[in-house]
């Protein structure tokens, strides 16, 4: 089981609240991200769930039981950070089954459960090697091995893909989802990445400020945002946001149109020219300057602009987002 409460959990550091009053529930078997901008709290957030800082208030309930002062060890939480912290000199087999050992089992409970995480991971033919013998994905498999044979309740991931190039994180992004899958195990994972909030998770935690803004599932998130904080953040390209007459015309402060929501069209609403034209095959991003202000555009990867063309673009009426003078969503 791997259900988790946290009931007006709040974290000060001296005169500074870090995390002013959060209550959450996780459930057993999901896989929920935290995301935000730096310094927004979901690391300390994750710390706090794992025992590693101690709450200023509130309490932490792991399957019914409060846990808030319990020691990490007792929490049946394993966490994977940043930073792989594999130790050098030990071969794959041994850095995965340090914690076994730690805990005392036998060396044949050792071996199997081993050799099933090296199986599930695709670490089976480097369990003789050493970390520094390995790529990066490689070493992060080894430190989620390291996590698995633990059999945890929930499995805390810290940032773990931040450290890797591009492709390699797209790789270890499809990998940690089917980990999550095949397990069927609770995970948290902390990213300031959002496509990766998008792609992964069944469930997104938006944090600001150490605020709660908005929990819900990726799709949630992206076609009802609450507020002009989710709004922006949630979504590659960022959502258009326009202010002054157009949104009064639509009786809000400001409204919100996705890139894929503007259409290029003759004659059109809103007369713009192309700055930047982004062609990558299938789609095509234009930058543009317009009477409404600048607006990121997807359209498709075959259309013909460049630089300085002109061009008239209309949302779909059906698509705008409207926002009041607080920044919260009008439904």
């Amino acid at each position: 089981m791997g259900n988790i409460t946290l009931k007006n959990v709040s974290k000060s550091f001296g005169a500074t609240n870090i995390i002013p009053d959060i209550d959450l529930v996780i459930e057993d078997g999901e896989f929920v991200v935290f995301v935000g901008p730096s310094g927004c709290g979901k690391s300390t957030l994750l710390r706090l769930i794992a025992g590693l800082e101690d709450t200023s208030g509130g309490t932490i309930e792991i399957d019914g039981r409060d846990v808030t002062n319990e020691a990490p060890a007792k929490r049946k939480l394993a966490m994977v950070f940043q930073s792989y912290a594999l130790y050098p000199h030990m071969t794959v087999a041994k850095n995965i089954a340090f914690p076994l050992k730690m805990a005392g089992e036998d060396q044949a409970t050792i071996d199997r459960k081993v050799k099933a995480a090296a199986a599930t991971l695709n670490l089976t033919n480097y369990l003789e090697r050493r970390p520094g013998q390995l790529s990066g994905g490689q070493r992060q498999r080894v430190a989620i091995g390291r996590a698995i044979v633990r059999q945890p309740s929930a499995f805390l991931f810290d940032e773990p893909l931040s450290n890797l190039d591009a492709a390699l994180r797209g790789t270890m992004r499809l990998e940690i989802t089917e980990l999550h899958q095949q397990l069927k195990t609770t995970m948290i994972y902390v990213t300031h990445d959002q496509v990766e909030a998008m792609t992964m998770a069944d469930k997104i935690v938006v944090l600001n400020a150490g605020n709660i803004e908005q929990v819900g599932s990726p799709m949630e998130l992206y076609k009802a945002p609450k507020n002009l904080f989710v709004a922006g953040f949630i979504g590659s390209p960022k959502m258009n946001l326009v202010t002054g007459a157009a949104a009064a015309k639509h009786n809000a402060a400001t409204i919100g149109i996705r890139p894929e929501h503007l259409r290029v069209t003759t004659p059109g609403e809103w007369k713009a020219t192309v700055g930047v034209a982004e062609h990558l095959g299938s789609d095509t991003f234009l930058h543009v300057n317009s009477e409404v202000g600048p607006l990121t555009v997807r359209a498709d990867g075959e259309i013909k602009v460049a630089h300085g063309d002109e061009i008239w673009l209309t949302p779909d009426a059906a698509k705008l987002h409207r926002f009041d003078t607080d920044g919260k969503a009008i439904r």
